[in-house]
This record gives C-alpha cells, structure tokens and sequence, in this order.
C-alpha cells in the first residue's frame, strides 16, 4: 500500500546537488485503475494502482492506494510507452531526508511541465502521514487537489494549463 502526501514548494531547499536524485519518464496504459510505465534512471517498472476498498480521501489527507510494481526489461519498457495515453512525464526526483526518517521527494519537472516543481513524502502508515508536520520550505498541501496528480499532468500540454 501506498501512503503519501503532496505540496507546493515555498522555497527550494537549498544545495539541491548534494541529494540523491532520479531522472524519470513516466507514462499510463491506463487509469482507474492505474496503470504506468517509468524509467527511473537505469531501472523499468510497470505500476499497478487502485483505490479499490480504500475509504475517499478528505480535504487534506493522505493519498492512498494499493501498488505493485514489477520490474521490466528495457525492451518491454520501449514496445510499451508508443501504447501510453497523452504526453509522457519528465522530471528529476530529488531525495530529500527529513525528520523521522521520512524522505521528500522533490519533483522538478521538464519538457512540457518545465516550472512546475512539488514534493511527496510517502509514509509507512495512515497515523504517521496525520502527525506530519511538514517542513518549512514546503508550501500548500496538494494532496487532495486531483489537478496534481501525475495522470492529470499527463493530460496537459503545458504547465500554465494548471490555471494556478
């Protein structure tokens, strides 16, 4: 299960060169249930992801869904992403340790979403995602905003299509 929570950024952290990051590419099969494909850096993965028998989310709380990933070949990866629905994602994850043994994951993202950047923490239960007090730089709570959403920004031809 997957446990996360997501913000807009108030102001970068900074140093963002020493933290370990991820290039990533993203794109969906499918949605509802979730179905993607991703590179991250040198690794292929095909995520399942479904809501099914999670209670809805409320104003503000955590994201919740069953994920299974499963590892795929370079190969499989390159005969599956002409079959994605709307525009791949591109971004750089940057892995930010916080308090608690948490990690941000700050995304900044390129190509057609260049400018939009927000974090995820994901968290190892639903107490510990409602006790999170976020840091500083972290600005507004997104979680429950579907505009923000990965699937969602697939859609987008732009990052000023967010009407922010």
């Amino acid at each position: 299960m997957e446990i996360e929570r997501k913000y807009a950024i108030h102001q970068m952290p900074e140093n963002l060169s020493l933290y370990e990051f991820k290039k990533i590419e993203q794109g969906y099969l499918c949605h509802n249930p979730t179905i993607r494909v991703r590179k991250s850096n040198d690794d292929y993965i095909l995520t399942y992801k479904s809501k099914e028998g999670i209670k809805k989310m409320t104003k503000n709380s955590a994201i919740i869904n069953h994920e299974v990933e499963l590892m795929l070949t370079k190969e499989a990866y390159e005969e599956l992403v002409p079959k994605t629905d709307h525009h791949m994602i591109q971004k750089t994850r940057y892995l930010i340790p916080l308090e608690g043994g948490l990690t941000a994951e700050l995304d900044i993202f390129e190509g057609l979403l260049e400018g939009l950047v927000f974090a995820e923490v994901e968290f190892p239960d639903v107490e510990a995602s409602e006790i999170f007090i976020p840091p500083e730089w972290f600005g507004r709570e997104l979680s429950s905003d579907k505009r923000f959403s990965n699937y969602n920004l697939s859609k987008l031809s732009g990052y000023e299509e967010l009407d922010l």
